[in-house]
């Protein structure tokens, strides 16, 4: 498994659906890239200048918001993921 580093979170991308809730069928041209990833792993946290430590505030499991182009793609035992910063998810969905 990969093990993130500082405040980085290793995130597996949530699919979207291509089906819209009236039964269209979206064509992949249609759809928006996905911004949305399940948690797999997250790092441990990072040291500022002044010595205080940042907190991660995501936990493996969740589902999070992510800027579309602030990752880095990665692929480990033929699986594909993303790697953000911290910095870079915007929003845990609940």
């Amino acid at each position: 498994m990969l093990k993130p580093l500082l405040d980085r979170v290793l995130l597996q991308k949530v699919e979207e659906e291509n089906v819209t809730k009236s039964g269209l069928i979206l064509s992949e041209k249609s759809k928006e890239l996905p911004n949305t990833g399940k948690v797999i792993a997250v790092g441990p946290g990072k040291i500022t200048d002044s010595g205080e430590k940042i907190e991660m505030q995501v936990k493996v499991g969740d589902i999070v918001i992510f800027k579309q182009y602030a990752t880095t793609e990665v692929s480990h035992d033929n699986e594909k993921y993303v790697l953000v910063e911290m910095k870079d998810i915007l929003a845990i969905v609940e």
